[in-house]
């Protein structure tokens, strides 16, 4: 007899079922509630527009806003911590780029690169003071959502008077970094699919003959890159592992020699990269920063990660399922505005998808850890 075979009749050698296995994954209610909203927008909203060229663009540019911020909040949740600044860090990030490049006559191919740099250095700043001083980091990005939001204000007001900055517009358009941001690919491809009547094109006007959605923005671009990235960093790498043991079990890992300490404060990093490539679209697209910008996205990215399936607890999650929950949001937001829904059941829904999430997430815990 074989030892396979031995192993199966041995009692303490416990099989999983397919049902558990597929349970225990962490995308399960990202896929399904993906599904469903699906499902009913095709049912409400299917004849709305929602689901030609242009529909399918306003939901996905919107889906592609939470995914950026929810990837940085997977890894970090996943790692063990929370970060509720960045939100604050989103408005914060544009201010500065805005300041730096209008007010201040930088490059704006400088001022974006400082703010990155500046923005990380924050988010270092969060992370040291988390494993340094071991307060929880709800306590600490909390503080800093105060900080950054009233800096930004501050400074809006001291150099302009205002809370509102223009003129990035005027500088995007000779600086040779700002389509990186705020371009668009793929614009011969639509055009060519406008000539063909494959999708709708200007009947009027000065862009007659145009297609109606004339490429793809750099903010989808961008959101696509991070969630590919986030998940081969995750699934692919040591570092990926690092990040599991140290939200799993922080002093266990320690004792086999992860860097716990390192990986935190990176992931805290990561998570202000993620909000400043968020700002930063959004100042290409406007043309301006706002100090306003960014409210209640550091709560809103904590929702779709947990949609995805991570736990609150750290050591478990998944950035695809993240990426899920992002598309969830994106097209609830827009299907209501389709269905000529009130737009505050956008909120009614943040909150009861969260309770829902959490409650099927802690049921998934037991699973795993053979709890009653």
């Amino acid at each position: 007899m074989t030892e396979a075979v031995q192993a199966q009749k041995d009692e303490r050698v416990k099989t999983v079922s397919p049902w558990r296995r597929a349970l225990i994954r962490p995308e399960l209610g990202g896929i399904c509630g993906t599904i469903l909203v699906f499902l009913l927008f095709g049912a409400i909203a299917g004849d709305s527009g929602m689901f030609k060229a242009e529909g399918i663009m306003n939901w996905t540019v919107v889906s592609a806003q939470f995914m950026i911020i929810a990837v940085g909040a997977c890894l970090l949740m996943i790692a063990g911590e929370f970060d509720l600044s960045t939100g604050s860090m989103i408005g914060f990030s544009g201010t500065v780029m805005a300041i730096l490049s209008v007010h201040m006559g930088w490059p704006l191919w400088a001022a974006i690169l400082f703010t990155f740099g500046f923005c990380m250095l924050i988010g270092a700043l969060n992370g040291w003071l988390v494993v340094k001083t071991g307060l929880p980091s709800f306590i600490v990005t909390l503080a800093f959502l105060f900080i950054l939001r009233g800096l930004t204000i501050w400074g809006s007001v001291y150099f302009t008077r205002q809370t509102i900055i223009g003129g990035v517009g005027e500088k995007a358009q000779s600086d040779w970094l700002a389509p990186v941001f705020g371009g668009k690919i793929l614009t011969g491809f639509f055009t060519w699919m406008g000539e063909a009547g494959w999708i709708a094109t200007f009947t009027r006007g000065s862009r007659a003959g145009q297609p109606v959605v004339d490429g793809i923005p750099m903010l989808v671009v961008w959101a696509l890159a991070l969630v590919i990235l986030g998940h081969l960093l995750l699934t692919r790498t040591r570092f990926g592992n690092w990040i599991f043991a140290a939200g799993g079990d922080a002093q266990a890992a320690r004792y086999v020699g992860v860097p716990v300490n390192r990986v935190k404060i990176s992931m805290f990093m990561f998570s202000a990269f993620c909000a400043t490539v968020f700002a930063t679209c959004q100042v290409m697209e406007f043309g301006s920063a706002a100090a306003d910008r960014g409210m209640l996205k550091e709560f809103e990215a904590i929702i779709c990660v947990v949609i995805g399936g991570a736990l609150l607890t750290g050591g478990y999650g998944s950035v695809i399922g993240a990426a899920l929950g992002a598309v969830i949001f994106g097209v609830v937001q827009q299907g209501l505005f389709f269905a000529n829904a009130e737009s505050s059941l956008f909120r009614v829904f943040l909150g009861a998808i969260l309770l829902v999430a959490v409650i099927m997430n802690t049921y998934i815990r037991r699973i795993i850890t053979g709890e009653r």
